[in-house]
């Protein structure tokens, strides 16, 4: 699943690809919240993405395109 992040003051959204449900991702940003505390997601890759909930702007989850564009398997 495809988790796109909005951070206040910056530029350019984070993407993140997850492996988690939306519920699952649903459910740490809310604990993130009521604790006021950090957004944590890890990625398909295993890197983990950290961002202040003060300073989130949105989260939008979407399933990621099955149509990938370059030299891949077909």
């Amino acid at each position: 699943m495809e988790v796109k992040i909005g951070v206040l003051y910056a530029t350019r959204e984070l993407v993140v690809e997850t492996d988690k449900s939306p519920d699952d991702v649903e459910k740490a940003l809310s604990k993130a919240i009521v604790d006021g505390g950090v957004f944590s997601l890890v990625d398909e890759k295993g890197t983990r993405v950290l961002v202040p909930v003060d300073k989130l702007a949105y989260v939008e989850m979407a399933k990621p395109d099955d149509r990938k564009v370059g030299f891949g398997r077909l």
